[in-house]
């Protein structure tokens, strides 16, 4: 039995990656294109913020620097995250179940300290975390096993006790790295196919989690 629960945040407890297109379009169509969800998916959609914007440069000649475009994506998520953003469904309740059945429930996002535990505390669901792991807390990001073997030793949890929950590709090749079982959660991408057989099984949503682990 798994003693230990790690969750991503963005894209897998909270729907945030609608935001994260917006923010895309923004800046994209300040300069006069056009920009799809369907592009975001494909080509933006769960890889990291400075990736994203060096793609973003050069696929449409963006007269910006790096650290220009960087700061506009930080500026205007900023103003979107004051209205809120949403939970995913079942994410409530599953920590609610998993703090009742006595897991240790940790959080271990590529996001900075104070944009997740903002987040976090503005749903009301900071408390249920037994401790968190940042982007900065770790030299190499996902897909990178660093971030989840450095959960399990903040919860003192060798890996094969612990549990992921993740939404990307490179969430679930973390966690395969790391040695540590990982369920699949897709959010607006759905994983390729060597990355579903990384993962013990690909979930429709949070809702699903609780059957999961009691059937186990």
């Amino acid at each position: 039995m798994k003693s230990t629960v790690i969750f991503d945040l963005d894209g897998l407890l909270i729907d945030s990656e609608v935001i994260s297109y917006r923010v895309c379009c923004d800046l994209i169509e300040s300069y006069g294109h056009q920009f799809s969800l369907e592009e975001y998916i494909h080509g933006y959609s769960g890889k990291t913020g400075p990736a994203n914007m060096r793609s973003m440069m050069d696929t449409y000649h963006l007269p910006i620097s790096m650290e220009e475009g960087l700061a506009f994506v930080e500026r205007r998520e900023r103003e979107y995250l004051r209205g809120g953003v949403a939970l995913k469904p079942g994410a409530r309740e599953l920590l609610s179940y998993l703090k009742r059945q006595q897991y240790k429930i940790m959080l271990a996002t590529s996001s900075s300290k104070g944009r997740a535990v903002e987040i976090l505390v503005q749903n009301g669901v900071g408390a249920y975390f037994d401790g968190m792991v940042f982007g900065a807390d770790v030299e190499r990001g996902k897909p990178f096993p660093d971030i989840f073997l450095k959960a399990a030793e903040l919860a003192g949890e060798p890996p094969e006790q612990c549990l992921v929950l993740e939404d990307s590709e490179a969430g679930v090749q973390a966690a395969s790295s790391a040695g540590i079982e990982v369920l699949c959660i897709p959010d607006m991408k759905a994983p390729g196919e060597p990355f579903r057989e990384l993962a013990a099984a690909e979930l429709g949503s949070l809702e699903e989690v609780i059957p999961w682990l009691e059937a186990r």
